[in-house]
């Protein structure tokens, strides 16, 4: 089993900055991608970022210069720095840990509760 804690989120207007956090416990080992997912009110789960341990990244394409995915390893914590942030950035979003380097949410074994993130315009 692995756990999944997020940090970070909160209320900024749009063009802002935010870092969200998620520490792993548990078998952390079995699980070396770690993803972000987010979702808005009334939509599906969608992919943000992701990130392999040894350093590989994916992103969503609307994200890609805005947004940046790291880890420590040593910490077992990944980030998600959120720059130049837009109104339809807001959503509830979630660390996901995995297997497989991927934008889909199904092959993420484990998941967090989830953090808030919400942009004014």
């Amino acid at each position: 089993q692995v756990q999944l804690v997020e940090s970070g989120g909160g209320l900024v207007q749009a063009g802002g900055s935010l870092r969200l956090s998620c520490a792993a416990s548990g078998r952390t080992f079995s699980s070396p991608v770690m993803g972000w997912f987010r979702q808005a009110p009334g939509k599906e789960r969608d992919f943000v970022a992701a990130i392999f341990w040894r350093g590989g990244t994916q992103y969503k394409d609307s994200v890609k210069g805005r947004f940046t995915i790291s880890r420590d390893n040593a910490k077992n914590t990944v980030y998600l720095q959120m720059n130049s942030l837009r109104p339809e950035d807001t959503a509830v979003y979630y660390c996901a840990a995995g297997r497989i380097l991927t934008s889909f949410p199904a092959p993420y074994d484990y998941w967090g509760q989830g953090t808030q993130v919400t942009v004014s315009s």
